[in-house]
């Protein structure tokens, strides 16, 4: 494992970080003849994938038993995430970025054999890409019984009708893939536990019915070239026999058990890149000086480094231990630890990195740097996958079932 760490850690450092301007160098040049960023793939991308698989870092992330595994532990690829993080280019390169790695595991986990040899397969090869469709921008996703893009069985089709948004990836050239949860319609299905009525299928993107009515920007960012979609699907047909994941009413559940392991790698991916940040405002406080002196030689600098330093090592701790109980009792014996670092780590990284911004001054705010986007990334965390006040309603309800007479000790010390 350590050779593994390090073979990423000159990866990134040495390939993917040199790689970055270039990468934004050559999508502005496509814009700048085409008018538009997207349908283009940067052709260092190409490169930094050829390399990534050279050096054995090519499917990192698929859990232990599955097809597809490298046989790397969620605690062992919860350490490469987070080199990865780093670099926004790191985990595309290496085949291990969202929303990819989550559908890959739902379809290596609940998929058919069929459907893992047309869609798995491929995607593990990187040879295409695809997109989870989810949130909707007409009620509050955040409660997801709320969803009413429906899913009905008609002589043997599925026929979806809906609006989805925040489908991520889903304009890259490369995407041909959809996966998404609906509602199952009809009348029997309204007697069915709520949590019971909602399917996930899979749909080709280019299916006819479906169209990305714009793209999403976050921030004034656009994402290019896979980006964030808004899509409307109008009586999109799929066949009943191939396309349903797992069979019908199981959608909750499949859901659950992608977002859980994908909120590990987001946390990770966002301790990287606070790393980087407090290592770009060490090095800046060392370069410039105001009233001759340092930046550095300030202590009001100087505190900005050891709160970030200790909110980074609290944070990959939390992490960590959501690993190691999400490996040994699953979702169900690690909710409460999940939903822990999805609140904390991005809060913890918009504060690394805001101070980062501040030491670096009008430079900090400006695309010279990595930060401004790093930061627009990370705000966004604190939404995606569920936003703060869900996760924290979740650790409220664990701690709640506690019996206040277990609650003088730990509860680590009596957990079993």
């Amino acid at each position: 494992m350590s050779s593994l760490l390090l073979r990423m850690d000159e990866f990134v450092e040495e390939h993917c970080i040199p790689s970055e301007s270039e990468y934004d160098s050559e999508l502005n040049e496509y814009h700048k003849r085409s008018g538009t960023k997207w349908g283009f793939v940067p052709e260092v991308m190409d490169k930094l994938k050829s390399t990534a698989k050279s050096m054995g870092l090519w499917n990192l992330f698929m859990p232990i038993g599955h097809f597809g595994s490298r046989g790397i532990s969620m605690t062992e690829y919860s350490s490469l995430s987070e080199i990865m993080g780093r670099s926004f280019l790191a985990p595309e390169a290496c085949n291990c970025s969202a929303p990819d790695t989550g559908n890959m595991e739902v379809l290596a986990k609940f998929g058919s054999k069929p459907q893992q040899e047309t869609w798995l397969v491929p995607l593990l090869e990187g040879k295409i890409r695809s997109s989870f469709l989810m949130t909707e921008p007409n009620v509050a996703s955040s409660d997801a019984t709320n969803i009413r893009c429906s899913i009905e069985k008609k002589n043997g089709e599925y026929i979806v009708n809906g609006r989805k948004w925040w489908s991520t990836g889903a304009l890259h050239p490369n995407c041909e893939l959809f996966v998404l949860m609906g509602r199952m319609k009809g009348e029997h299905w309204e007697r069915v536990p709520l949590s019971k009525r909602f399917s996930i299928v899979l749909i080709p993107s280019r299916a006819k019915g479906i169209k990305i009515e714009r793209a999403l920007d976050v921030f004034g960012y656009d994402g290019a070239p896979g980006g964030h979609a808004e899509i409307s699907l109008d009586d999109v047909r799929v066949p009943a026999s191939s396309s349903i994941i797992a069979g019908e009413g199981r959608g909750f559940e499949i859901a659950q058990s992608r977002l859980g392991p994908g909120r590990v790698h987001h946390c990770m991916r966002a301790i990287g890149m606070a790393e980087r940040a407090l290592t770009s405002m060490i090095r800046r406080s060392k370069e410039r000086k105001t009233y001759g002196k340092f930046l550095c030689e300030y202590d009001t600098i100087r505190e900005k480094f050891a709160k970030s330093r200790i909110e980074i090592d609290q944070a990959r701790l939390l992490v960590m231990d959501c690993s190691e109980k999400l490996e040994k009792r699953g979702l169900k014996g690690a909710i409460s630890e999940v939903s822990i670092i999805k609140v904390a780590v991005p809060i913890m990284a918009c504060k690394v990195i805001d101070r980062a911004i501040q030491v670096h001054g009008g430079m900090g705010v400006s695309q010279d740097t990595f930060l401004a986007s790093a930061y627009a990334h990370m705000r966004t965390l604190r939404i995606a996958d569920g936003p703060d006040e869900v996760h924290l309603r979740s650790v409220a309800k664990v701690e709640l079932k506690i019996p206040m007479s277990l609650r003088a000790g730990r509860r680590s010390h009596i957990e079993t």
